[in-house]
């Protein structure tokens, strides 16, 4: 057999002179501007480089750099990237838009761009006052845009020791009582935070309400993605979580050490009752 019958620029041309005798593919060559029974590679290429530098506009470019970003936000993982690719994806095609006069496009990127900026906006803020609470503020209410709102009437169990825990609280107003502790907390604690890290998601301790309470919650899941969304939050949060529970062992240390010196006076007494029988 001849080995020129396996030429690939050979099988290639024979592929091509096959599609041109096809109807379908002859009528769309011939609106390529094309010859269907004078078909090569390099007269396909041509028309294509004809035509593409034809459309070269600054439309088109700001189309193209608008679709770039698009495509970038369906690739990237976290929030804050997503967010500001997204942003210059809207600015690109709100060009589009204007320079070729499509008002659909330009009005869609138009209405987009605030929102992004928004949420862009919201996530950051969540990112800075995670790092300010992570330097030693405590307080979790820069979690208050992504909370919803609850009221529960005085004796009402906020939660209880050993119910599946699937969300954490924020006081508003009102009073809490953690009923193992006898610790009162005042407006702006958080409550249940510890039960997203545990394995179990078990309550530790219960929370009644001593009078009407305001409060503020987030399912697990909402603050998992955030979490996810973004690597800084998540880093912040872990380490204001884990100054809380460093809190909790000193007060439980301070606890046991009271005890302890109760325990001593107590038998200091004792043993000078004893003394004097």
């Amino acid at each position: 057999m001849n080995s020129s019958n396996f030429d690939p620029s050979t099988i290639l041309n024979r592929i091509l002179d096959k599609a041109a005798d096809n109807l379908r593919i002859a009528k769309i060559l011939v609106q390529l501007g094309l010859d269907p029974d004078n078909i090569t590679y390099d007269a396909i290429f041509n028309r294509l480089l004809e035509i593409f530098l034809a459309n070269i506009t600054i439309a088109n470019i700001c189309a193209l750099i608008g679709a770039t970003f698009f495509v970038a936000t369906l690739l990237t993982r976290t929030m804050v990237p997503l967010r500001v690719s997204n942003m210059i994806s809207n600015v690109f095609f709100m060009a589009f838009g204007a320079l070729a006069s499509d008002i659909k496009t330009f009005l869609l990127s138009l209405l987009l761009l605030p929102i992004n900026a928004i949420r862009l906006r919201q996530m950051l803020n969540l990112v800075k006052k995670a790092r300010s609470a992570a330097r030693g503020q405590t307080s979790m209410e820069w979690l208050k845009p992504f909370m919803t709102q609850r009221k529960y009437r005085q004796g009402e169990i906020l939660c209880k020791k050993g119910d599946v825990a699937n969300e954490m609280f924020l006081t508003v107003s009102g009073k809490l009582l953690v009923t193992e502790f006898g610790i009162e907390l005042p407006p702006g604690s958080p409550v249940g935070e510890l039960g997203f890290l545990t394995p179990s998601n078990l309550r530790t301790a219960t929370v009644e309400c001593t009078e009407a309470a305001q409060v503020l919650t987030i399912t697990y899941e909402r603050l998992l993605e955030l979490y996810f969304q973004n690597p800084q939050f998540g880093y912040y949060f872990l380490v204001l979580t884990s100054q809380r529970l460093l809190q909790n062992v000193a007060r439980a240390e301070r606890t046991i050490e009271q005890n302890k010196m109760e325990i001593a006076r107590l038998e200091r007494i004792i043993e000078q009752q004893t003394t004097k029988q």
